[in-house]
């Protein structure tokens, strides 16, 4: 018999009709030939219930009592869907997180899983028997048993664990949207199903996705080579795939609190070109990347800077063989750039380099554990070793750095990180050769801040100091770019570094680095809040010029100027002005014909 974890959203069981809904599709399943393991949210609005119920008592409640309170949402679920399937003539038990032998860390509120035990699970299944399990909770490994919750995005992580301890076939998540869309349907009402999306994908549209299909629920399918479907409650559609590569015999004990990182990559085909002093003005970076892929020159790291002034600097990197043909493109292209604002071509610098390599590191761990970034900075750091680009993604951060330093950056991060071995990044035509489209869906982020510290001393550790601090505040870095133009101050070479924070934490981080700015000569520290980031995601960019181009090209087109750019090998990212995010988003998702004639319908 197959073995099959469902999950249901508290949307899905927000009712007494609800539940004996999804009772009818369990049993059906079940009649089939089927193993189920359900696990369940609490009823619709019962969790913001019971919050509030707490606030009117406490402005300040202790995070115990809070876990203790909550966990008794899905305790209702799980009893009341039991009780249908047995009126449906379906033998069904119900179980809490701890009954059902999810051990967790004693960490209430924001609990990783340990292990699940899963004996017990097995035995009710001999019995013939559905189990229904609270979502959501586990319970401490520690001699006094804690009630935990796991956090947001609890039931997803409940489902997709318990699915790779058991071994299941897949995992099926139930919710009130017809599966993963191209991008948000409130903003693109033309958004469309994906029929499939790569786990790696879903990590890089965590934005996209973290409301249907939570980052961590992702992040352990990954791992574990878990088969995920995210498919409606109301609709026997066949939803959204969500694929990862097979694994086998990965250990489940520390289920969650695997490494963050679980590569180091390195690519010596590369040579960096820099562009300096260009305008900034929206259209500059369509025209430069559209000459690139005109002459079929493949790209890959981005960086755009934040501006000083008028002026702007853009960086790229391209395989050795074709830095020569970079150079000159981005040279013959320069007056056209510039002619238009007034400015020569001989205030623009062109620079190429073709002796750096870049080192990444990656790991689905990485989302939302800060500090990551900045050990890795540290490590190269106390190694002695300079960073002359930075490039970020949800799920990957890379460095350029001299080629001479390979062997011991390698070694360092391998080090630091408990990897074994580094792996030389596949050759871009050799991962192009999959089916996947180049652009699988876009994603828009309105909930980030632009935070600028201006002239950094140009010497090693300088961005390690930075983010250490801002990992010890508990604040979480997405986007992260050096500037590639020097600047003197004080005698010294200096560079800006940018990155992008939560709005919530912006002011705690301007703060915080503000303490530090007379101490490590650093310039002023500037924050902005009215930014929009704009991310294109699909593993089929690799080895497909042209696709950062129509990004750029879609954005000049209606006039909207980018403030930074990013890049991973399957993710564009470009930060612009807050009030031109959706208009962005929709001319982005229209560029690449990802819309389609019938609307999805969405639930109130």
């Amino acid at each position: 018999m197959t073995m099959i974890v469902q999950k249901y959203g508290g949307t899905s069981v927000g009712s007494v009709e609800r539940i004996q809904a999804v009772a009818k599709r369990i049993y059906k399943r079940v009649q089939a030939g089927n193993r189920l393991v359900v696990v369940v949210s609490a009823m619709g609005k019962t969790t913001d219930t019971l919050v509030k119920l707490a606030n009117e008592i406490s402005s300040n409640p202790s995070r115990r009592e809070m876990d203790m309170l909550l966990s008794t949402g899905e305790q209702v679920t799980i009893a009341l869907l039991s009780m249908a399937l047995q009126e449906l003539g379906q033998p069904a038990v119900s179980l809490t997180g701890a009954q059902v032998g999810i051990v967790t860390e004693a960490e209430h509120s924001r609990a990783r899983i340990l292990e699940i035990k899963t004996e017990r699970i097995e035995k009710h299944l001999d019995q013939g028997q559905v189990i229904v399990v609270a979502g959501f909770q586990g319970v401490s490994e520690s001699r006094e048993l804690e009630i935990t919750t796991l956090g947001r995005g609890g039931s997803d992580t409940s489902a997709v664990a318990i699915a790779a301890a058991l071994k299941a076939s897949c995992c099926e998540i139930y919710t009130d949207v017809p599966g993963i869309l191209t991008t948000d349907p409130r903003i693109v009402p033309e958004a469309q199903l994906m029929p499939e999306v790569t786990s790696d994908e879903m990590l890089e549209l965590a934005s996209l996705g973290a409301k249907v299909l939570h980052p961590r629920a992702v992040e352990i399918a990954k791992n574990y080579g878990v088969p995920l479907v995210v498919r409606s409650s109301w609709t026997d559609e066949p939803g959204t795939k969500v694929t990862s590569v097979a694994v086998d015999n990965r250990p489940l004990l520390d289920l969650e609190i695997t490494n963050a990182v679980d590569g180091v990559e390195f690519d010596l085909d590369q040579a960096r070109v820099a562009m300096l002093h260009i305008p900034d003005r929206p259209g500059v970076a369509a025209k430069l990347f559209g000459e690139i892929a005109s002459h079929n020159v493949d790209v890959d790291l981005i960086i755009q800077s934040i501006h000083d002034g008028n002026s702007n600097d853009i960086a790229f990197t391209v395989t050795e063989k074709d830095a020569d043909q970079a150079q000159k493109i981005v040279a013959a292209i320069a007056p056209t750039l510039c002619e238009e604002v007034g400015q020569t071509a001989d205030d623009v610098m062109v620079k190429t380099s073709s002796d750096i390599a870049k080192i990444t590191i990656s790991g689905a761990g990485m989302i939302g554990r800060p500090g990551i970034a900045a050990t890795m900075f540290q490590s190269l750091a106390d190694a002695g070793i300079n960073i002359e680009m930075i490039s970020t993604s949800e799920v990957k951060v890379s460095c350029v750095i001299q080629q001479a330093d390979r062997d011991q950056a390698i070694a360092t991060l391998c080090d630091v990180f408990e990897i074994a071995s580094s792996a030389l990044t596949a050759s871009p035509t050799a991962q192009a050769q999959t089916e996947a489209p180049a652009v699988r869906g876009i994603a828009l982020d309105l909930k980030q801040a632009q935070l600028a510290i201006r002239h950094v001393p140009d010497a090693p550790g300088m961005a390690a100091k930075i983010f250490t601090l801002l990992a010890q505040q508990n604040i979480s870095v997405d986007m992260i770019i050096q500037s590639q133009r020097c600047r003197v101050r004080n005698g010294i070479n200096t560079r800006d570094i940018a990155c992008t924070v939560a709005q919530s934490d912006a002011e705690a981080a301007r703060l915080a680095l503000s303490g530090i700015a007379e101490q490590l000569d650093f310039g002023e520290i500037e924050v902005n809040p009215a930014i929009a980031k704009v991310s294109v995601v699909g593993s089929g960019m690799i080895g497909a010029p042209g696709i950062a181009a129509k990004l750029f090209q879609a954005l000049a087109d209606d006039n909207i100027n980018i403030q930074m750019i990013t890049t991973s090998e399957i993710k564009i990212s470009c930060v612009v002005p807050e009030e031109q995010g959706k208009e962005a988003l929709q001319l982005v998702h229209k560029a690449f014909d990802l819309a389609g004639e019938a609307k999805v319908e969405m639930p109130a």
